[in-house]
């Protein structure tokens, strides 16, 4: 079984190892196994709960909340509702957050063909009742 040390599992998963070892301050990385010295020892399935542990936090997460999910997972079977649960709430937060990222990709897309539109032109004034006007002092 291979192992890597939390040098080798930030640089993969591009992280800082002040990050992992705050993790595991934080009681996320409960899992990670140590050598004698207290060297911490990564194996595969580590990395993967770390890319899931990454995934709640982009979601915007709040790490007490992914150091709940970890437990569950801990406590086994019993709290699998809870965290089907979770995800669904989380599943639910990342469509809202896409459906706004929507909304401000449709006015950036509106501002870059009207700027196309006047570069071309050479002036905004080809935008006379969209334009914003800013007084210049």
């Amino acid at each position: 079984m291979n192992t890597y040390t939390i040098s080798e599992v930030a640089k993969q998963l591009n992280l800082t190892v002040y990050t992992l070892r705050y993790y595991d301050k934080e009681g996320l990385l409960p899992f990670v196994e140590r050598t004698s010295s207290g060297i911490r020892m990564f194996k595969e399935s580590d990395i993967e709960a770390l890319k899931v542990i990454e995934c709640l936090k982009s979601t915007g997460m709040p790490i007490k909340e992914i150091k709940n999910f970890i437990d569950w997972c801990s406590d086994g079977d019993s709290t699998l509702q809870q965290r089907y649960d979770m995800f669904i709430e989380r599943k639910a937060s990342v469509e809202a957050q896409m459906e706004e990222l929507k909304k401000t990709l449709e006015l950036i897309d509106h501002k870059c063909n009207y700027y196309k539109t006047a570069l071309e032109a050479g002036t905004e004034d080809v935008h006379k009742s969209n334009k914003i006007e800013i007084p210049h002092s």
